[in-house]
């Protein structure tokens, strides 16, 4: 099983960032391993991500945004807003990630 996640490295949103950061310290702080795709980089992994995102988990406008997670070929889900939920944050801001309560989609397709 490889989990795939599919980030922007060049994104001018900081809110995409912060979320792409936040996905790969929990992936990190669990010793989940995983590669980064970045889709600024390549137009075909990017349009690979969109047409693997299911149409049900497609926005209603515009493109789905990074950090998009995969397992292999099977979708796992994104991260958006305030979705991820952490047990709190150290000393330098950084969040906490507590599995039980991680209430992220994706938590299953990790195999976790």
């Amino acid at each position: 099983m490889v989990i795939r996640v599919f980030v922007a490295s060049s994104s001018g949103s900081v809110a995409i960032k912060k979320r792409q950061q936040d996905v790969v310290r929990f992936l990190e702080a669990n010793r989940i391993e995983f590669e980064e795709v970045d889709i600024t980089m390549s137009e075909e992994k990017r349009q690979w991500m969109y047409k693997n995102i299911p149409e049900d988990r497609q926005p209603a406008q515009g493109n789905p945004l990074p950090p998009q997670i995969f397992s292999d070929d099977r979708y796992c889900g994104g991260v958006s807003g305030s979705r991820f939920l952490a047990q709190g944050q150290d000393s330098t801001g950084q969040l906490i990630p507590a599995k039980p309560r991680c209430p992220l989609a994706w938590w299953s397709c990790l195999g976790q």
